[in-house]
């Protein structure tokens, strides 16, 4: 199955790119460009096209600032509202059985990134999976995580969760389209990373998409991010304020002012957010019920979510990256106070962290606020509900450890995705640990492939339980254990994110 360049979709053909080990199409429309009228509304389908469309170069990333869509050195992949498209990398071999099929998910905090970074392409994980590998583009910021509904007219209405709601058109893109490619529409599995991961648990808790995923892998999710309605429509005025609008002005400024006009604004109004109120993200997901209910985190506690077998998982060291590059997590004694808000709780944590205040103690203290304390509520919820497997990614380089960021955050998407013979791969073993980095990659890989094939990986991780919490450690060597760091668990328990009311 699948030998030629050009697939007939539902919405027309579309021509490919065949390369030695793969066949790529890039940039494939999976809804309408969300511009004029549909700025601000929920994806429409494509208009069909006649004769055949050229699918060999990436399009638009979605709006963000310049820096968000690096795509290597002094290479910046242009940025336009029109930019809701996806990837599709398959094995050039053709196969006699439709093959299982991965959607990944970019993270970047829900304002920054693109699926046309190169390490995003899956060649290499496509090839050794014998798997068809899918990457998307959604809605980001101002665009997709600003829920403006209050602004709405008669003549336009203003809708919620829009990047939430691209992801869903997504994956009915490829319960449409995906046989054609080679691909299995009945073994879906989606995958993502960060706020892409997040993306996963919200897919989990959005009804809309039940049946259009089968298995689901969650890489470092800061898991307890949602928007309250009433925290949506305080930072949504805010925004418009910001634009430079009165309220009765706002549906006209959203709908008439420039791309970039509006992303500078809300980006302005997200910074001010930021510093507030440490530990709260506006950028993401509104419990709007109507596209979602409930926060993902407590749709799957409360067994609400969609009951598919999970993976999910955190690194080490996820604050070094924020703490060295960046100033949006909790990552100083006095941010994370005010993050907790809470006496009681940060003696427990302080406690539960050897060496705190010291810096190397606040910085794994942040990170693990952010990413490990939520997750591991998820993974004790989901595994009431559906098989959970858990993770903690351990693996870091002596280049890694020497400058001083060890596991840290996205650093397992190298392994995920086969990159340790791309150069950036090549340039963090350079001091040593290639050997390390190979065999980890053979772990996330074979176990993630497996996942997807059969809802499950490979026979040597046990399903975690709340009564012995059983977690891969990702490492070399890479081993089992029971409950790690039950201490920091303990002291986190209660401990949730800020609002902003």
């Amino acid at each position: 199955m699948v030998a030629s360049t050009d697939i007939q979709t539902a919405d027309g053909v579309v021509r490919g790119r065949r390369g030695r080990r793969v066949l790529r199409w890039r940039s494939l429309p999976y809804a309408a460009a969300p511009v004029g009228d549909l700025r601000f509304r929920a994806p429409q389908p494509v208009t069909p096209w006649a004769g055949v469309r050229e699918s060999t170069e990436y399009g638009f990333a979605a709006m963000q600032h310049r820096a968000g869509a690096r795509i290597g050195p002094r290479r910046y992949q242009p940025t336009n509202e029109d930019s809701l498209t996806l990837n599709v990398t398959v094995p050039v071999t053709p196969s006699a059985k439709p093959r299982p099929v991965l959607v990944f998910i970019h993270g970047g905090g829900y304002l920054t990134g693109t699926s046309a970074l190169a390490l995003y392409s899956g060649g290499r994980l496509a090839v050794r999976g014998d798997a068809v590998l899918v990457s998307l583009n959604y809605r980001l910021g101002a665009f997709g995580y600003v829920d403006f509904g209050e602004f709405s007219t008669p003549g336009h209405t203003f809708e919620s969760n829009l990047g939430l709601r691209d992801q869903v058109a997504a994956l009915e893109w490829v319960r449409t389209n995906i046989a054609a490619f080679g691909g299995d529409p009945g073994n879906v599995t989606i995958f993502g990373e960060s706020a892409g991961a997040h993306a996963v648990l919200s897919l989990l808790a959005t009804p809309a998409a039940k049946g259009l995923f089968h298995q689901a892998i969650s890489q470092s999710p800061p898991a307890d991010w949602a928007m309250t309605p009433d925290d949506a429509r305080l930072f949504a005025r805010r925004c418009v304020e910001t634009l430079g609008a009165t309220p009765d002005q706002a549906a006209t400024a959203l709908l008439t002012a420039g791309a970039n006009d509006i992303r500078r604004a809300v980006d302005r109004t997200s910074n001010r957010v930021l510093r507030e109120r440490r530990g709260l993200f506006p950028i993401s997901p509104v419990v709007d019920g109507v596209l979602l209910p409930q926060a993902p985190i407590d749709a799957i506690v409360d067994g609400n979510a969609h009951r598919v077998p999970l993976i999910i998982g955190t690194n080490r060291d996820e604050g070094t990256l924020f703490a060295k590059f960046a100033d949006s997590l909790p990552t100083t004694p006095e941010r994370l106070r005010e993050a907790i808000a809470n006496d009681a709780a940060e003696s427990r944590i302080a406690a539960a962290y050897p060496g705190y205040p010291e810096a190397k103690a606040a910085v794994r203290a942040g990170g693990d606020f952010v990413f490990w304390r939520p997750s591991v509520t998820v993974m004790a919820g989901h595994s009431r509900h559906a098989p959970t497997y858990a993770y903690r990614y351990d693996f870091a380089p002596r280049s890694m450890q020497l400058a001083g960021l060890g596991a840290t955050h996205a650093s397992d998407l190298i392994p995920v995705f086969g990159g340790g013979e791309a150069a950036f791969g090549r340039a963090i073993t350079a001091a040593g640990g290639r050997r390390g980095l190979q065999s980890v990659t053979h772990q996330f890989q074979d176990n993630w492939l497996e996942f997807a094939r059969t809802g499950a990986p490979l026979p040597s991780w046990p399903a975690y339980t709340e009564s012995r919490r059983t977690t891969l450690i990702i490492d070399t060597p890479t081993r089992l254990e029971h409950d790690p760091d039950k201490t920091k668990r303990l002291a986190w328990q209660g401990v949730r994110v800020p609002t902003l009311t």
